[in-house]
């Protein structure tokens, strides 16, 4: 235990030392969760519609006003011409045309139905989706008013109405921030513990240091050990402080039991310690780690479930990210944090992070070479 107290010393006097490396490790990861948060969003507040509205009837304005007087559309353009409209949405000015024909009312009026038109741009389908779901939204809310409006009093007499209410588990104000912050936290713990402990051993062999420490009386185990403590403990400090920024800044509820969410993170910081000391094993030079490094975390993050559903993945997808790690953490942060999950709900996620540890720290030892 002293020649690992010794080796871990020596790790934390060279982090310290490096001045460099400093803000890097404690400043940017803090400064990337405010940005990414509030960034990284899939919620349309800005939609940018050009209105063609060949009716100009009252009827036809108060269509208009409904999508100008919502706060997630922005009315940049008002013409007569479609074939402007549709030059502006080429150009990328618009995302949105809303075509209202001529006699819209009349139509409306003496048949009691008239056709409005949408052309969306779905050159991102998800955006495109979302705009389609709101517009539709104001399109039905804008209809009730309508009936309403030409329903007397004796006609509403014997109808009767549905109204219902609705309650949203976990997220009840439906803030995409409080969604995302646990995924951001999980993703920028996973890039300070894979990169660091990757490019901490290959350093070693950079400088030639590697080659005394081989031919000491150091076991293998100690000096592995040795070197993955310093970072985990980092990571975990990251972990806890990124937890408080969220909780002051984004108010993220903490529902579950945060003993649950450090207990996990052990498990998981020794995955991601032992992956980057398997990169640092079959790399000779730091710029080879960081590549082999990235290929692996963008393929873990873009498969984790933090900007896309894993369910709406391909089967075979969805099989191939069991061997996730990243994707494990993330559903139980998420659990624990916003659903108060308890240990048996995570249990599932737990044991095959533990499993991955074992496995992965195994095969990261065995292909480590020390000549004593």
């Amino acid at each position: 235990m002293k020649t690992i107290f010794y080796i871990i010393q020596k790790e934390f006097l060279q982090v310290f030392r490096n001045k460099s490396m400093l803000p890097i490790i404690f400043v940017v990861p803090i400064v990337q969760l405010i940005i990414l948060v509030n960034a990284a969003t899939f919620e349309m507040k800005h939609i940018r519609i050009s209105v063609v509205d060949l009716d100009l009837s009252s009827t036809s304005r108060k269509l208009v006003s409904k999508f100008g007087g919502s706060p997630f559309y922005q009315v940049r353009q008002t013409t007569f011409s479609y074939k402007a409209a549709e030059d502006e949405m080429k150009k990328g000015q618009v995302d949105m045309i809303l075509q209202v024909p001529a006699g819209f009312e009349k139509k409306l009026i003496c048949e009691g139905q008239a056709k409005v038109q949408f052309v969306i741009n779905a050159i991102n389908g998800q955006t495109a989706g979302l705009t389609n779901a709101y517009s539709t939204m104001i399109l039905l809310d804008y209809n009730r008013e309508v009936v309403m409006e030409n329903t007397t009093p004796a006609m509403m007499a014997g109808v009767k109405n549905i109204l219902t209410e609705y309650s949203y588990w976990y997220n009840p104000k439906l803030n995409y921030k409080t969604y995302m912050v646990p995924g951001i936290l999980v993703l920028l713990v996973t890039i300070i513990g894979l990169l660091l402990s990757g490019m901490n051993i290959v350093r070693e062999k950079e400088i030639g240091t590697i080659e005394q420490i081989n031919v000491t009386p150091i076991k293998k185990i100690q000096f592995i050990a040795g070197k993955l403590i310093p970072f985990w403990i980092i990571a975990m400090f990251e972990l806890a402080f990124g937890l408080s920024v969220g909780k002051l800044l984004f108010n993220i509820p903490m529902e579950g039991n945060l003993g649950l969410i450090f207990m996990s993170a052990s498990v998981y910081l020794f995955v991601i310690l032992s992956f980057g000391l398997l990169v640092s094993t079959i790399t000779n030079t730091q710029q080879q780690s960081m590549l082999v490094s990235f290929f692996f975390m963008v393929v873990f993050i873009l498969m984790s479930g933090l900007f896309t559903s894993i369910e709406s993945m391909p089967q075979w997808a969805q099989n191939l990210d069991r061997l996730n790690p990243v994707m494990y953490f993330i559903r139980i942060m998420r659990m624990v944090l916003l659903k108060g999950s308890s240990f048996a709900d995570i249990s599932q996620h737990f044991w095959s992070l533990c499993i991955y540890a074992v496995l992965i720290n195994s095969l990261a030892i065995r292909r480590y070479r020390k000549v004593s």
